[in-house]
């Protein structure tokens, strides 16, 4: 299963225990003015607030403990109030920094921008500052913008610079980083206000003051004149689930409701007992006779446990072994490499003291893990736990021992029910598809594989997907919209694939087929990734050929060669990984992409990407360059028993043309690896070691 439903998973995940703040506008506040609160680091969290002047959809992600971010989409003017021109469909990115934690005596001060990339129909700054005292939590800002459209004082930053006397009110087409603007303007706003927690009852009363007029919105008659006054209450039935009601501006309702967890949390352990097998699935003859008898026990148990253990070499001293593994159930690598070592605690003759596992991801040799034997002849206790692991470059077995010979073809199938959403059309801000989506996997052997993907549709309104305004670029992407309704119903995928080694350090993946929905062709991507280094590097080059809308074997007459060199970081700091891609895209613009993901070791993963390409932002159209977000959610922390299968989407604020890559082919090499890296092995070397 590698897909679930997506209003499943906010119900899943707003049964997860995380502390929680939540306000209208996303980011950490109380209705509609930010606090200086964060939230815990690596929270993220779902929301929708809805109220007269707008309903806002918004993602937020706590980066690090002192950085908060927010990707909002608002829809003006919901309920068609008559008389209102009001029309606008807006997305917007907020972020806000921390910069004074609160103390004993001083309140905890943040600086932020409420539409960093978006029209500026938000468009304002902030600075503020809280201070909790007992129940209380109170707040006093300044702001920019539409938080200064009731304004208190002159802009004292005019004194630096006369730029910051004027601002642009216009809201734009969005997708610009509008820096004249950013705490621009003739003056400035006071807001504030206080929340009093009834911990006892897990609600709290809110109280705000709040700056901004509504200028825009009583302009165009949504709104009669608006009261700077807002009250609520907030209640929190469960952990990390909260609901909101308000009456706010003295002329409207609102009601929000908002659903989050940490990230960061570490990965569930599960010590079920070990499964005592009857026979072995997969496996059809262990070759070499040395060390059949207690390598065939140890094979039959550990394919049981969801492992394929492949080759064995004893040394000739029979004082170590080495075995080449592959995990294909287990989220979290150090919860396999403890199964494996339990086990051959069992099996292994006790004479044997260092036992190394090579890892295998799908026929590339990684790194390995050398364990110093516990329970041999003679038992290192004297050995803090995490010294008997070693993390060392991983190599294939010369001549092994013992190899096992796995039945060829092996196929496995899949079934699930799943979802497709397409958001932020601004003719409608959610159309979906709901279609039971089948998959097969056939192992060829010598690491070959064929993989096939087929959607059945159940239902989906896909019929009045907009597809205009274009840009002014080859349609590689926004004819997504004949694919969705013409292929409703056919092939995603099918595809042969090959990994593998081409010597220590470097590795590679070879593809061809029809590789995505909207693709077939051939290419390979090829990585360098020295052992232990936070650096790498990559080179993917495809030729691709655009498919017919039907989802068939037919192709249409666009072809493309595209490609991309790639420079990966694995970053010291929050388990951050950056990257950049240069080269051609799928509408033969040329430019780069640069990535940003924190990868925790649990699997969680979310992160941003922009693109720039050579293409103006007149011809690319309404967005002016590609940006979005993506997440992974591992599976194993909502289902129990050990998986590997995870949820991903990527979030887009617009589907445009420009900058476009094939999807999940060319630069996922490293990222597939991660679980093997060497940060990722050496954080959890305690979590390896049976026993402990």
């Amino acid at each position: 299963m590698n897909q679930i439903p997506r209003f499943l998973f906010i119900l899943l995940i707003a049964a997860i225990p995380v502390s929680n703040k939540a306000a209208d506008f996303g980011t950490t506040g109380l209705i509609d003015i930010p606090t200086a609160r964060m939230m815990d680091d690596g929270e993220f969290k779902i929301a929708m607030s809805r109220q007269t002047v707008a309903d806002i959809y918004s993602l937020n992600y706590q980066v690090t403990p002192w950085l908060e971010s927010t990707f909002r989409y608002t829809i003006f003017n919901p309920d068609k109030v008559a008389g209102s021109g009001d029309n606008l469909f807006d997305r917007s990115y907020e972020v806000k920094l921390r910069l004074i934690r609160e103390r004993r005596l001083f309140p905890q001060v943040a600086l932020g921008i409420r539409d960093v990339l978006g029209t500026g129909a938000w468009g304002s700054e902030y600075l503020v500052a809280t201070k909790s005292i007992g129940a209380f939590d109170l707040t006093l800002g300044t702001g920019w913008g539409r938080m200064a459209e009731r304004s208190s004082f002159s802009n004292p930053l005019t004194n630096i610079a006369d730029s910051f006397e004027t601002r642009n009110a216009e809201v734009g087409r969005g997708g610009k980083v509008s820096f004249g603007n950013f705490f621009s303007g003739p003056d400035v706003g006071v807001y504030g206000g206080f929340s009093y927690e009834l911990e006892n009852w897990n609600t709290k009363f809110l109280v705000e003051y709040n700056s901004d007029s509504f200028q825009r919105e009583r302009r165009f008659g949504t709104i009669p004149d608006a009261s700077p006054v807002s009250y609520g209450i907030e209640w929190e039935p469960t952990p990390g689930f909260a609901l909101g009601l308000n009456r706010q501006q003295g002329n409207q309702t609102g009601f929000y409701i908002s659903a989050s967890l940490n990230t960061k949390n570490e990965a569930p352990r599960r010590t079920q007992n070990l499964v005592v097998p009857v026979s072995s699935n997969l496996a059809q003859e262990v070759m070499g006779a040395e060390l059949n008898t207690w390598y065939g026990n140890l094979l039959i148990d550990v394919e049981s446990n969801g492992m394929l253990l492949r080759s064995a070499t004893l040394s000739p001293d029979q004082k170590s072994v080495s075995f080449e593994l592959s995990n294909q159930q287990y989220g979290l690598m150090a919860d396999g490499i403890n199964r494996f070592l339990t086990l051959a605690e069992i099996h292994a003759p006790p004479q044997i003291e260092t036992i190394e596992i090579i890892l295998n991801e799908g026929g590339i040799r990684t790194n390995a893990v050398s364990y110093q034997r516990q329970f041999g002849d003679r038992p290192r206790t004297w050995l803090d736990p995490e010294d008997l692991i070693e993390i060392t470059p991983g190599a294939p077995l010369v001549n092994p021992s013992s190899r096992t010979r796995y039945r060829i073809p092996n196929v496995a199938f899949g079934a699930d029910l799943s979802t497709r959403l397409s958001l932020f059309d601004p003719d409608k801000p959610a159309r979906y598809q709901v279609m039971l989506k089948t998959t097969a996997a056939m192992d060829l052997g010598n690491y070959f594989s064929l993989f096939a993907t087929y959607n059945w549709d159940i239902d989906n309104d896909f019929d009045t997907i907009r597809r205009g305004p274009s840009s002014r670029l080859p349609e590689v992407r926004t004819n997504i919209a004949r694919y969705l309704k013409e292929g409703d119903t056919g092939l995603d995928s099918l595809y042969l694939q090959r990994k593998g080694n081409l010597g220590r350090d470097l590795y590679y993946r070879a593809y061809t087929g029809y590789l995505e929905e909207m693709y077939a062709g051939i290419g390979g991507e090829f990585l360098y990734s020295p052992f232990s280094s936070r650096l790498a590097f990559g080179f993917n080059l495809n030729w691709v050929k655009q498919r017919d809308f039907d989802k068939d074997f037919d192709l249409l007459d666009y072809s493309v060669v595209t490609g991309h060199v790639s420079a990966y970081w694995a970053t010291p700091w929050y388990n951050y990984d950056l990257a950049i891609h240069a080269g051609q895209y799928l509408a033969k613009d040329v430019g780069a992409t640069i990535e940003v993901r924190r990868t925790f070791d649990n699997g969680w993963m979310v992160g941003a990407f922009a693109t720039f390409t050579n293409v103006s932002a007149e011809d690319f159209g309404e967005g002016s360059f590609d940006k979005g977000l993506f997440f992974r959610v591992p599976l194993d922390q909502i289902l129990p028993g050990n998986t590997r299968a995870s949820y991903t989407n990527t979030i887009r604020s617009i589907q445009r043309d420009g900058g476009q890559a094939l999807n999940g082919f060319g630069t996922s090499l490293w990222y597939d690896l991660r679980p093997t890296r060497y940060d990722a092995l050496n954080n959890y070397k305690l979590r390896m070691v049976p026993g402990a």
